[in-house]
């Protein structure tokens, strides 16, 4: 089986659903929620491409007949979704130590 096969060609980027505004403007416990489960989900799915990237490289280095192409665009993708989840957890913990400033 071609760990690649899930690749397909070339498409626009697709935008997370977190960055779109996928929370719901339901109660503060809901919203939480699922602000939780949106996170949980989003690791999930960088931690699915960091998969297939890793797979793919494993197929080039035991020379499997993949395109390279491919595994070069799955990696810079995983990349690059790391880096952005990266950074959603450092404003979120930049956020969390403001609001643990706050004096009540």
């Amino acid at each position: 089986m071609n760990p690649l096969s899930a690749i397909t060609a070339p498409t626009a980027p697709q935008i997370p659903s977190w960055v779109t505004g996928g929370l719901s403007a339901n109660s503060t416990s809901e919203s939480s929620s699922d602000f939780a489960e949106l996170i949980g989900r989003e690791v999930q799915n960088v931690n699915a491409m960091q998969n297939q990237a890793a797979g793919g490289v494993n197929a080039i280095l035991t020379g499997q007949d993949v395109n390279e192409a491919e595994v070069l665009t799955a990696v810079q993708k995983a990349d690059l979704a790391f880096r952005m989840l990266l950074q959603v957890r450092n404003k979120l913990m930049e956020a969390y130590r403001e609001v643990q400033q706050i004096q009540v």
